[in-house]
């Protein structure tokens, strides 16, 4: 079977890659983005190869493994590749919602136009590919008590959200109006080794290291559930073996915590102070409370997370202050920013 990874550079597309290559499938590992900002720079880590993730450094011998450059916005480009797979495991991004706020067009030519055409291409070419659409917890907003389930309305937030939300939209439309193949996932937040610096968990462990202050938003009483992202890799490969076309199923772990105490935990792992704390101005539109039911792929699918939370903290913190060789090019003022939200950014950010 022939799979395609859209968004393989970042932290789960890079894991899925890895692990379906175990699994015995023929890989495409696509950066789809000329330069994913939940990812790293392709220039640095492809072209020169000097800063290539280890995990792909592992597997691009392989000769299972291909290595595919395009963009999610080239449908030509789309529709040649589709032809050669089977599979396509939709994770290709832009993430941060703080660079939505400062630049939504961005994400709306990413998430939406790109996740439209890879439909698009699935449907013009005739094909029977099996489509997993890898989408987000933040699309159904925030919840002040109970959990959000799979038929739950979507009010997105952010702009991010809302390109998030309108491509799970044109995928539950191509299955319904087309009988396209295809799954939304939408899951809870990811943390792991590999996570781009501008990320929560790595920002606060990177700005720990360097003895500067930890930004934390507003009173820090924003509730997000985490999962270790291996978990995440399982219960995808469980959808992708036995999941039913059309359908959504919510991925969480019951990992939820206030940021602060996120903040605390890592710092009390690292040793740190806790008065490197420091509360910053709140972005705009942000969510208070984030929370999945995911008892659908439990039960249909027994899934449940096999890693502890604490565990997993604690050897991704150990990763970063063992591999500062890895984030340190990538992790400039710009991207450790308290407030990123306020800054221009343009799809050349990374390199500047």
């Amino acid at each position: 079977m022939k799979i395609l990874i859209t968004g393989a550079g970042g932290l789960l597309g890079s894991k899925i890659a890895y692990l379906a290559l175990k699994k015995n499938y023929e890989v495409y590992a696509a950066y789809l983005n000329n330069l994913p900002s939940n990812g790293f720079p392709i220039k640095l880590d492809i072209s020169n190869k000097k800063m290539v993730f280890k995990i792909i450094k592992d597997i691009e011998k392989n000769k299972r493994y291909k290595f595919i450059k395009g963009d999610l916005i080239n449908y030509n480009f789309l529709s040649k590749i589709i032809k050669e797979v089977d599979i396509i495991v939709n994770i290709a991004a832009e993430t941060h919602v703080d660079r939505s706020i400062a630049n939504p067009r961005l994400f709306l030519e990413s998430n939406t136009i790109g996740t439209f055409n890879i439909l698009e291409a699935i449907r013009n070419n005739n094909l029977n590919i099996r489509m997993i659409h890898v989408s987000t917890d933040e699309v159904y907003s925030d919840i002040l008590n109970g959990s959000y389930k799979e038929d739950d309305r979507l009010k997105p937030s952010s702009p991010y959200a809302a390109s998030k939300a309108s491509a799970d939209m044109f995928c539950l439309a191509y299955y319904r109006t087309y009988g396209l193949n295809v799954i939304i996932t939408r899951c809870s937040n990811n943390f792991g080794p590999y996570q781009f610096p501008e990320k929560f968990i790595p920002k606060i462990i990177i700005r720990a290291s360097m003895g500067l202050k930890v930004p934390i938003y507003g009173s820090g009483k924003n509730i997000r559930d985490w999962i270790y992202v291996l978990d995440h890799c399982e219960a995808l490969d469980l959808i992708l073996k036995n999941g039913k076309s059309g359908e959504i199923y919510n991925i969480s772990s019951n990992n939820e915590f206030e940021n602060i105490k996120i903040a605390e935990m890592i710092l009390d792992i690292m040793n740190k102070p806790k008065d490197l704390i420091e509360f910053v101005e709140d972005r705009p539109g942000h969510d208070i409370r984030y929370s999945l039911d995911s008892s659908k792929i439990r039960k249909e699918l027994n899934w449940k997370p096999k890693y502890s939370f604490k565990e997993s903290l604690e050897k991704t913190i150990e990763w970063y202050l063992n591999n500062e060789w890895w984030w340190k090019p990538l992790a400039t003022e710009k991207i450790l920013h308290p407030t990123p939200w306020k800054l221009k950014w343009d799809t050349l950010s990374l390199l500047s």
